[in-house]
């Protein structure tokens, strides 16, 4: 590839901004955002953002892992081609295997400077098309059924097209959970759900049946994710479609899946995939298999929310958009970017690359690593 751009400094900062209220799953509860965003600036004047919201429980890493590691990239990454994004991606895991959460961060950074590049949107340049509505559902986390009922009714009244609940703790009490929820809301607004591996087996397959009564659209993860063996058991027995989440980090995961038969759907992570790059192949493979997807967040900003979007409108077949979280922050430090509009319609911007920043003046109040 001819040498057009040369990184010249790359900068990684720490991005915390607590929640307006804790956000619980079966796996814990989150009081704030601990992010990391990555900065790549070339010497044509093209600056690429990037941003990753690392979740111990998950990928294992954390914000601090992400700040460490993020530091081993850039000394082999300046002065590299950040149009050979194969190259650059190659090298990463060359020095450290796995952290996907912070090789994300990097990969959006590059994809932003070569969609600049090329003076293209970040959908367009991936392939896509803004032909289409993006509305994110809005998530109820899991607790006592009082104040998840309270909460489905908010997220009802403002508009929002589905409401998704999280589940996982106890088979039994989930159903009540999910029981109350749909007496109160009624019958006119989707629920989708999500036990983040909180379940047993047969405690899944059990829970699912008896839930089947309450129009569920889908059901995230509802087992262990290292007993993906038995989730084709769980689909099979299931009246709910299943998504796999947690299950479906790489494209290598989303081959095994498929051979299994094991899900209805992929929830695509840019977090869990590493990045866009290995993320266009899972869609490659679940378009063959004719698998429908969801794009899904941790608890990202509105950077790294306006690259899932931008990436959602690459396929037709991915359908569901979870970009909640970040209406969840008590402060937005972005600009530019996605807009959240009524009823959960996001809006993309159309400006080339990623089309959204965090300004000096915000970046300059971060713990910061420069290269």
């Amino acid at each position: 590839m001819n040498q057009l751009l040369t990184i010249t400094q790359i900068e990684i900062y720490k991005l915390s901004v607590p929640l307006k209220q804790p956000f619980t799953t079966s796996l814990g509860t989150d009081h704030a955002a601990n992010n990391v965003l990555v900065k790549i600036i070339t010497d044509k004047g093209f600056t690429g953002f990037g941003e990753c919201s690392p979740y111990m429980p998950i990928n294992g890493e954390s914000q601090d892992t992400c700040f460490i590691v993020g530091q081993y990239f850039t000394k082999v990454l300046k002065g590299k081609n950040p149009l050979d994004i194969a190259g650059c991606l190659q090298l990463m895991d060359s020095i450290i295997y796995g952290n996907t959460s912070i090789k994300s961060a990097f990969d959006m950074a590059l994809y932003d400077i070569a969609a600049q590049h090329a003076g293209l949107p970040l959908y367009a340049f991936l392939g896509g098309s803004n032909n289409k509505t993006i509305t994110t559902d809005y998530t109820v986390s899991v607790g006592d059924i009082d104040t998840m009922v309270a909460e489905a009714l908010h997220i009802q009244a403002q508009g929002y097209p589905a409401i998704k609940v999280k589940l996982g703790k106890n088979g039994k009490t989930d159903v009540e959970r999910i029981k109350a929820i749909r007496a109160a809301v009624g019958d006119g607004i989707p629920l989708r759900i999500d036990a983040n591996q909180g379940w047993q087996v047969d405690e899944a397959i059990e829970t699912l049946q008896a839930l089947a009564v309450y129009n569920i659209q889908h059901c995230e993860e509802p087992i262990a994710k290292w007993n993906y063996l038995n989730l084709p058991k769980v689909k099979q027995n299931s009246p709910i479609p299943i998504m796999a989440d947690e299950s479906c980090g790489t494209h290598h995961d989303a081959e095994r899946l498929i051979q299994l038969q094991a899900c209805d759907y992929f929830n695509i992570k840019l977090c869990k995939s590493g990045g866009i790059y290995d993320a266009l192949k899972i869609v490659k493979l679940a378009e063959a298999a004719g698998i429908h997807m969801q794009v899904g967040a941790m608890l990202e900003s509105r950077l790294g929310m306006t690259a899932f979007a931008h990436f959602a409108l690459c396929s037709p077949m991915i359908e569901h958009y979870d970009f909640d979280t970040a209406l969840m922050f008590s402060d937005d430090p972005v600009t530019g970017g996605i807009v959240y509009g009524s009823d959960g319609i996001i809006t993309v911007p159309d400006t080339p690359g990623l089309g959204a920043i965090v300004d000096e003046e915000r970046l300059n109040k971060m713990e910061k690593a420069i290269i």
